[in-house]
């Protein structure tokens, strides 16, 4: 595998792809389906079907239902606890579908580890601001919230398309940022609780 421009831009679009499937499961899905379909990429043939009519229809449907339900309270906390694995699924499925690996086994472990756990970080990130937001603002700051993932998963995923090498260092630059913070919180509590 040669790595010239054309095939790093590619790794690049998955893995920006893929992390904007942790703020929005079905969006970035959408997109790469109608840009497969409108000739702006191509996918491999096995993926040829995300930007069938079938497909596209599926995630539209999903899609709506995806960013309704953010904004009714209760069912943004439930989605929360499936978006994580949902988003793993979708992150690794989309990296997996662009990343320009012949070997398939070595395709999909790329994908999973790039794709599938750049989204579920992110996934897992928002669903904590989510719970933060609903326990300080007893629920009213989460449409704040969810407009802002709205915004990150549709303005993300078009931008992976257009600018798909800066938008994965700034999710990689991001997905840093997160890992620190989370450690840092780790670090700062004690591994057993002292008991006066």
């Amino acid at each position: 595998m040669n790595w010239d421009v054309q095939t790093f831009s590619a790794a690049a679009l998955g893995i920006a792809l893929a992390a904007c499937c942790g703020f929005r499961v079905f969006v970035p899905m959408l997109v790469a389906g109608f840009a497969g379909r409108f000739n702006l990429f191509h996918f491999s043939e096995s993926f040829l079907w995300l930007s069938s009519t079938p497909a596209l229809i599926a995630l539209g449907i999903a899609t709506i239902f995806e960013i309704a339900g953010y904004y009714i309270p209760f069912i943004d906390n439930i989605l929360d606890t499936i978006a994580a694995p949902l988003a793993a699924v979708a992150g690794t499925l989309l990296a997996t579908s662009v990343i320009p690996v012949e070997n398939d086994w070595m395709k999909w472990i790329i994908g999973i580890l790039a794709g599938g756990g750049g989204a579920g970080l992110i996934a897992s990130g928002t669903g904590l601001l989510r719970l933060l937001s609903s326990k300080t603002t007893l629920g009213v700051g989460n449409n704040v919230v969810a407009t802002g993932e709205n915004a990150a998963a549709i303005g993300g995923s078009i931008l992976s398309f257009l600018v798909p090498v800066i938008m994965a260092v700034a999710f990689i630059l991001f997905f840093t940022w997160i890992i620190k913070k989370m450690i840092r919180k780790i670090r700062g509590k004690p591994l057993v609780s002292r008991r006066p």
